[in-house]
């Protein structure tokens, strides 16, 4: 029996595909800049038939590439053009298998998307904090596997912050099973860390145990004009100190972006009347059921206005509003799609280096690049900035993506320089491996590459991510 019917046993006819109109979707990368080829796309259904696809795969020296909800955006989870490797989903895993309310945790296998998460979880009256623009596709092993970051980070953490226990299966088959809801747990290394960012090159992900919060009984949000990143960086800490913890979002739109977002989203408006260079978008939220939280942003707009940090503003009012401010942001990427070519960048820096950042950053790049337009917008409270370049409006886009590995450099030197790092939550995959062979450190490098020859001596799975072995 060749290699590829016994895996076809293993998942049996639910369990894998070769038609063509399925495996198109999964074979492009979200901007279409990469396409794949696959012999087989398969779809096991329990971490038993996983761990037996793998100890096959170990025997036969067969290549396996693992896909989540395929929203990444640096080409991890397509199989390369070789048509060698093996597509490996796990959307059939999409049991929720335990929330423990008291506890304050929830167990569920890797297909289950973010949002399915957060359902669950208020169902019991808690929350599962973590959010981001593709919630309703991306999935928990994804997340995971590229330790994924979302809007919320400045008061709940990255995934590695949420991740109390996890379910993997080694290049092997071996079945590393940790899904303990401990806070404390000081028995020796800390195993599931391997598997936080490694984007899925030293296991697959299977399950896992997240933290849950209680559920927010109040939320309020505000869209607030600055003149400049300096004057937003102000209004953070202002925030931060008129309302603690209650703080949960804190993003950095330029005009540009809102722009482009009004042009190419149906149903997106601009919430101010007059135009302004910068804006800011932040959201407090309390478990209190008594306490409002209107009169507090209300205050911090009037404090903030007196020291020159905003000219304009609004608070939501309804559920309908502030859905309305959220999608100027959730619907950036999405339109710079729509609008044209660009390049992105996912980088994080020291929150004082930002402002100084964005000024050399977009003046090296226009430099460069006449016409391009810098398009900077992000999780400004963690120091997360998407540095996006829109290619010029003249300029042809094969012209404009020519230029890529040029922007990249400029914009990485500049980032690097002051302290940032290159990638902050998209991960590395395909496209940034260069990037990271150029800026990273040696010796982190050379540890990185012995733990993959250790857990996946044959380099069967995600080979070429992140780096070459």
């Amino acid at each position: 029996m060749s290699v590829l019917d016994q895996l076809k046993a293993i998942v049996g006819p639910k369990g894998w595909s070769e038609d063509a109109d399925e495996l198109a979707p999964r074979l492009i990368e979200w901007r279409g800049l990469y396409r794949g080829q696959t012999p087989l796309l398969l779809k096991p259904a329990s971490t038993a038939e996983v761990s037996a696809i793998l100890k096959i795969c170990q025997d036969s020296g067969t290549r396996i590439a693992v896909q989540g909800g395929n929203t990444g955006v640096v080409c991890g989870g397509v199989p390369d053009d070789s048509g060698e490797e093996i597509l490996l989903t796990l959307s059939r895993l999409h049991a929720i298998r335990a929330v423990d309310a008291a506890n304050f945790t929830l167990t569920a296998e890797a297909g289950v998307t973010v949002t399915a998460l957060q359902e669950a979880a208020k169902a019991q009256d808690r929350l599962f904090p973590l959010s981001l623009a593709s919630e309703g596709s991306c999935t928990l092993g994804g997340v995971i596997a590229t330790n994924a970051g979302g809007v919320n980070v400045l008061r709940y953490g990255v995934m590695r912050d949420l991740l109390l226990g996890i379910e993997a299966v080694l290049p092997t088959g071996e079945v590393v099973e940790l899904l303990s809801g401990l806070r404390k747990d000081n028995t020796g290394y800390d195993v599931k860390q391997l598997f936080i960012g490694a984007e899925g090159t030293l296991g697959i992900v299977t399950a896992a145990t997240v933290k849950l919060f209680p559920a927010p009984k109040a939320t309020a949000t505000a869209f607030f004009t600055v003149p400049s990143p300096q004057a937003a960086l102000d209004l953070l800490a202002l925030a931060r100190a008129e309302t603690g913890d209650r703080l949960t979002a804190f993003e950095l739109i330029c005009r540009a972006g809102v722009e482009l977002v009004i042009k190419h989203i149906p149903g997106a408006r601009d919430p101010l009347n007059d135009p302004a260079p910068w804006y800011v978008l932040l959201e407090v939220a309390t478990s209190s059921a008594d306490e409002a939280l209107e009169p507090r942003l209300e205050a911090l707009a009037a404090t903030a206005a007196e020291r020159g940090l905003i000219s304009d503003g609004t608070v939501a009012q309804t559920e309908a509003q502030r859905q309305s401010l959220w999608k100027l942001r959730e619907s950036l990427s999405e339109a710079q799609k729509l609008d044209s070519s660009s390049i992105k960048h996912d980088i994080s820096l020291p929150l004082s280096a930002i402002p100084d950042f964005l000024m050399r950053a977009g003046d090296a790049v226009m430099a460069a690049v006449p016409g391009a337009r810098p398009v900077p917008f992000g999780h400004l409270g963690d120091g997360n900035l998407h540095f996006n370049i829109s290619a010029p409006l003249a300029m042809e886009r094969r012209a404009f993506e020519a230029r890529w590995g040029e922007i990249n450099r400029i914009v990485h030197d500049i980032v690097v320089d002051m302290g940032g790092s290159i990638s902050a939550e998209h991960g590395i995959g395909r496209l940034k491996k260069a990037e990271l062979a150029h800026y990273k450190d040696a010796t982190a490098l050379a540890v990185m590459r012995a733990l993959k020859r250790t857990l996946d001596p044959k380099n069967i799975l995600n080979r070429g991510r992140i780096f070459d072995v």
